[in-house]
């Protein structure tokens, strides 16, 4: 039934609409800047940075983590559409932190027979998850050297942002509200 409802919304206009948004843009975002965040249908990340259609490479999955496939889609944007900075955003409150990789792997096994080749990336706090992606990108041969890497948590309530930290004698986070001045957490970054 949903699927049925987004093609009747495409055949309402929503074809017209994205060929006249699309009209004009170059291949390459023109931030030069890649998005990595969650798939949870509440992030609205175009809201959230005041973006405009070709700015940006968005890339979602589950929790918003590095996997494989965000590598791959990474190195691609970077070597082949020109991307040089990567924001990382995950978010308080993800359903990743409802389980470990072993449950879910174990309920999977129980139900079809077999484990899944792949992880979750499951996590119990998100500033520790990010802190620990950001490692990853900035220790990966394939992304291109001097890439620049942020990370942040979002509050899915109040939407305000909380960056986070990976260099020792950093602040662990630094807290955006919506509206408001940055609060500075003076905690050494850990994880």
């Amino acid at each position: 039934m949903s699927i049925e409802e987004l093609i009747r919304r495409y055949e309402a206009g929503g074809g017209h609409l994205a060929k006249t948004s699309a009209e004009g843009l170059a291949v390459p975002p023109a931030l030069h800047t890649v998005v990595l965040t969650c798939m949870d249908s509440r992030l609205d990340v175009f809201a959230l940075f005041g973006l405009q259609m070709g700015e940006v490479h968005v890339l979602r999955n589950a929790g918003g983590v590095v996997t494989d496939d965000v590598i791959r889609s990474l190195t691609i944007s970077q070597r082949k559409l020109q991307t040089r900075e990567i924001l990382l955003m995950q978010h308080a409150g993800c359903g990743l932190g409802t389980f470990t990789d072993e449950d879910f792997s174990e309920e999977l096994a129980n139900e079809v027979g077999m484990r899944p080749p792949w992880r979750t990336h499951a996590f119990r706090d998100p500033r520790v998850s990010v802190r620990r992606d950001m490692t990853q990108l900035r220790h990966d041969p394939f992304l291109l050297p001097g890439t620049r890497i942020r990370g942040f948590v979002v509050d899915i309530v109040t939407f305000d942002l909380e960056e986070v930290f990976v260099e020792a004698g950093a602040p662990s986070v630094v807290r955006t509200p919506a509206l408001g001045t940055p609060e500075i957490s003076s905690a050494a970054a850990n994880g």
